[in-house]
């Protein structure tokens, strides 16, 4: 009896957050956490459900815009070292999207591995901007090289990090910001004091904030002054700007 191939396995795009049937004008992609080494199946239940009310805060801010916001399903749940799987699957969704919605302008939205995913998949053609959550980066080996940051030139670039993460060094978003605002001025990084890698105590600043950079890189709504502010100060100033209690309760501007 012949042996059945194994199923080749597939990245795909969750079901669009937010109302559809509209005109599409910009896209956004989120991408959730993983491991470092695995090569299970990710959980689509699970992996969905640590972005999706980050997702539906974007859906909701944006649905006068035109924008399409849909959680990436991975292939695998691993990085898994060279063959950087996540990367790749962020790739292939904004060929997707390109694909669906056609030359519209596309941010990558990742947390903890995904924000890996994001940084180090930014350089497609289709991104126009790299929102980097809380980002998982390997820790600096002189016998490796750094992780890249050439890619994310001409992007629009924020991370978001809390300075009480025991999962993912904070300091390492740090030097790999300063490697990237070198080569790309528009480059900035909020710093969540006290916080951990959940981001748990400020969730409400933090959507606030991805908030505000998507609608301005996606659809040229003016940044509020923090963001502002960040991206014109040179290092080290607006690579830790702190990012305030009660942000996005007060007026944008």
């Amino acid at each position: 009896m012949a042996q059945q191939a194994t199923p080749v396995r597939r990245a795909r795009l969750g079901r669009m957050l937010g109302p559809e049937g509209t005109a599409v004008s910009g896209v956004v992609l989120l991408l959730p956490g993983g491991d470092e080494v695995s090569g299970r199946r990710p959980s689509p239940l699970l992996a969905a459900a640590s972005v999706r009310g980050l997702g539906r805060r974007l859906a909701h801010a944006g649905r006068d815009e035109g924008l399409a916001v849909h959680v990436v399903h991975y292939r695998y749940r691993g990085w898994n070292g060279s063959e950087a799987r996540l990367a790749h699957d962020a790739a292939w969704a904004a060929d997707e999207a390109v694909r669906r919605y056609g030359d519209v302008p596309v941010c990558l939205v990742g947390i903890d591995m995904g924000g890996r995913a994001a940084l180090r998949a930014g350089g497609h053609e289709a991104v126009n901007s790299v929102l980097s959550i809380a980002p998982w980066l390997p820790d600096e080996d002189v016998a490796a090289p750094p992780e890249p940051v050439k890619q994310l030139a001409g992007r629009r670039v924020l991370i978001v990090h809390g300075t009480n993460d025991e999962r993912s060094d904070p300091e390492l978003s740090f030097r790999l910001a300063a490697r990237a605002k070198k080569a790309n001025r528009d480059v900035c990084r909020f710093e969540v004091h006290s916080d951990g890698h959940g981001l748990h105590h400020y969730r409400d600043e933090v959507a606030a904030l991805a908030v505000d950079f998507v609608l301005g890189v996606l659809f040229g709504h003016a940044f509020s002054r923090p963001v502002e502010d960040a991206l014109a100060a040179p290092p080290p100033l607006g690579l830790r700007m702190p990012l305030a209690a009660g942000f996005g309760k007060s007026l944008r501007r």
